[in-house]
């Protein structure tokens, strides 16, 4: 009998939502929405500004109130990254076989489970995390590009954390994130691939909004 299918929410990957949820949650106060057509280490430097000043001014986000998480996720996170993109990449081929409706239900469970876990980080992020933008080594005027930063936090080691970026007609949108090495997609693309072999589409589906309740 094949072993229960399991996301892998072991200390690696929450380790990977914890630094990427500070580092989009760090920066000067913001005072002005970001530009998705800045500079690609700009544009993500805005966004970094304008989450934490909601984090330093919302109790109801240090205190793990999910309704409230989304919200802010709604407002301040979702408009700059393509989650469309980046279900149907970690779907891998799969994406082709399913139907207009799975695919906005994947895509809504995948985001319930981000969220879930960004709901944790957030409540960890303290006043001594930092986050420090890497020199960038790519073609600004690339349609995609890798913005380098490094997150550090009190009694804890420095984390590297890569962010994709897509330039679309809207501007730039985050797709995707490295943490230490790993990519959120790839990772995911075996962990998909693997459930929907065994139970396809709507089992994958069934199995991240168990996991979201």
């Amino acid at each position: 009998m094949p072993h229960p299918f399991r996301f892998p929410f072991g200390p690696l990957l929450r380790r990977m939502f914890v630094a990427a949820a500070a580092s989009l949650a760090l920066g000067a106060p913001a005072h002005a929405k970001p530009d998705p057509n800045a500079a690609p280490q700009d544009f993500v430097r805005q966004v970094a500004d304008q989450a934490l000043a909601v984090l330093k001014q919302d109790p109801a986000l240090k205190s793990g109130n999910i309704a409230r998480i989304n919200q802010v996720v709604d407002e301040y996170i979702l408009p700059y990254v393509d989650f469309e993109k980046t279900t149907r990449l970690a779907a891998g081929r799969y994406w082709r076989q399913a139907s207009e409706k799975q695919r906005t239900d994947l895509a809504q469970a995948f985001r319930g489970t981000l969220i879930r876990t960004y709901s944790g980080a957030l409540t960890r992020t303290d006043q001594s995390t930092a986050v420090k933008l890497q020199p960038f080594r790519g073609d600004p005027s690339a349609s995609d590009v890798v913005v380098r930063s490094q997150i550090s936090q009190s009694n804890s080691t420095p984390v590297n954390v890569d962010y994709r970026l897509e330039k679309t007609p809207e501007g730039w949108k985050i797709y995707d994130l490295n943490v230490e090495g790993i990519w959120l997609i790839e990772n995911y693309r075996g962990q998909f691939a693997q459930q929907i072999s065994q139970n396809g589409i709507d089992g994958l589906i069934q199995a991240l909004n168990q996991r979201n309740q």
